[in-house]
């Protein structure tokens, strides 16, 4: 009977255990039902077609298309503005040659020398003798004008008068050439001579300043002079001046010929004091050489001469 009784109470169990299993999983999916989005057929959404009206009659954007230029005419702006270019180029490079040259010695400059001293020789004879020398243009161009007179007591004064063109070949010095006058009214003939020139200017070593010309005129006169000279300082404004000047006669038949090889030299020391650089005094010391002139049917034949000269005068610069 206890057997029967505990069967009964363990099918009872099972069976309790089996519906309790399948009322949490009908619970489960009942939930699970309940979660899911509800959707509505597509068929049942309305659709709104007034914005695809709006912008299909949207207003439309038309592109101008430029017409394509010819070949020629590209080809002739290139040219127009190859051109331009090249004016540019020419203009920008005169104008820095022009600074250039103004820079670096094109400018036009003038400087105008005029001296003039009192001399006198062993003698007690005495002579004035004057020097004017102006100059005009660039560094590599120039004209110069050079005018000495030399009046001797009892004669009238002697002209001679040099026109110049003057051309920078080389550091410091200058190519001149050009013509000479000469005057001299103590001559009853020949009074005025007119002779070509050919020489040098510059600044020999050691800063002497140069002057080497050849002479060429009528009557087969040739003759060559040389002039050189260099400033020393003493002070600032008291300078001493030793120069050189040297006449060498190569050919001569004129009326009132000179002997012919070193015809004439003179070495002497000038001392100046510069008040300022446009005037200044000096005192000159002179000793000098003449060879003479020769016998023709217009003068009698002279022995060579020496001598020593001392005088004062006063240059001005401007």
């Amino acid at each position: 009977m206890r057997s029967i009784n505990l069967f009964a109470m363990s099918t009872l169990s099972a069976s309790l255990l089996v519906l309790s299993g399948q009322s949490f999983a009908h619970e489960d999916h009942h939930a699970m039902s309940m979660s899911e989005p509800q959707t509505q057929p597509a068929e049942d959404i309305p659709m709104d077609h007034s914005q695809h009206q709006k912008m299909s009659a949207a207003p439309q954007v038309v592109v101008e298309e430029k017409p394509v230029q010819p070949v020629q005419q590209a080809h002739s702006n290139l040219d127009d503005l190859d051109q331009d270019h090249k004016l540019d180029h020419q203009f920008d490079h005169k104008v820095d040659h022009a600074a250039h040259l103004k820079e670096h010695g094109g400018q036009i400059y003038q400087q105008t020398t005029l001296e003039s001293k009192w001399l006198r020789n062993d003698n007690g004879q005495g002579a004035l003798k004057s020097k004017l020398e102006t100059r005009i243009g660039t560094d590599e161009n120039k004209i110069f004008i050079k005018v000495h007179a030399d009046k001797a007591e009892s004669q009238q004064a002697e002209y001679d008068a040099k026109l110049l063109y003057s051309r920078n070949v080389a550091d410091f010095w200058d190519v001149q050439a050009g013509l000479r006058y000469r005057n001299d009214p103590n001559r009853e003939v020949d009074q005025d001579q007119v002779d070509a020139v050919l020489g040098l200017h510059g600044m020999a070593p050691y800063f002497f300043e140069t002057d080497a010309y050849v002479y060429i005129g009528q009557d087969r006169q040739v003759s060559f002079n040389l002039e050189t000279e260099r400033d020393l300082l003493l002070t600032q404004k008291l300078i001493i001046q030793p120069y050189l000047d040297i006449s060498i006669v190569l050919s001569d038949d004129s009326n009132y010929a000179k002997k012919t090889g070193l015809n004439s030299v003179q070495v002497g020391l000038e001392t100046r004091y510069e008040i300022n650089k446009k005037v200044m005094p000096f005192m000159d010391v002179a000793y000098g050489y003449n060879k003479g002139v020769q016998e023709t049917a217009w003068q009698k034949s002279s022995s060579s001469e020496n001598e020593w000269s001392y005088g004062a005068g006063i240059r001005f610069k401007f």
